[in-house]
């Protein structure tokens, strides 16, 4: 019997390697670009360039922390750039970002925006949703009390960290 097991082992071994899970490839991602929203002026206004250089800032911070994760690849919304103009606020558009995620072949759209509250105060809104459903899968949210360059990227690790990546994306780990 003890000459059996260690044969027996060598058999199973390699089966039970085949059936094991692959390391799941990370999942795709469209992250849009961050938005402005200014409730103070009425119909809205185009970001200042110290407000669109900021929110590129913020949009990139965003890739580079979903990346670092390993869980989210993100995809080239270039394509659909357009479409995005076109619709445009994204969270205002009801769920449109999820189509064009879709399109792009994301299984994830990731949006946001900065909402002014004043000169010094603005509220970070990241939400994180299926491109096949529309379902909001996580979000998350952080006030930022100044308005510098630092204090907006640190905004964004703090929320991708703590609000958006705390646990594992629901039913995709």
């Amino acid at each position: 019997m003890s000459r059996r097991a260690p044969a027996l082992s060598a058999l199973l071994l390699p089966l039970a390697l085949a059936a094991a899970p692959a390391w799941a490839a990370p999942e795709q991602a469209a992250i849009f670009t961050i938005e402005l929203l200014d409730p103070g002026v009425v119909g809205g206004r185009k970001p200042r360039p110290d407000e669109t250089r900021k929110l590129a800032l913020v949009t990139e911070e965003l890739r580079k922390a979903l990346q670092a994760n390993g869980s989210l690849e993100p995809v080239d919304v270039g394509p659909q750039s357009a479409e995005i103009a076109k619709q445009a606020p994204l969270y205002k558009c009801e769920g449109c970002a999820a189509g064009i995620a879709k399109t792009l072949g994301a299984d994830l759209a990731v949006t946001g925006y900065v909402e002014k509250g004043s000169n010094q105060i603005f509220n970070l809104n990241v939400v994180i949703s299926d491109a096949a459903t529309g379902k909001v899968v996580r979000g998350g949210q952080v006030v930022i009390r100044a308005d510098t360059d630092d204090t907006w990227a640190h905004a964004m690790r703090w929320v991708v960290k703590n609000r958006l990546l705390a646990e594992p994306l629901p039913n995709r780990s």
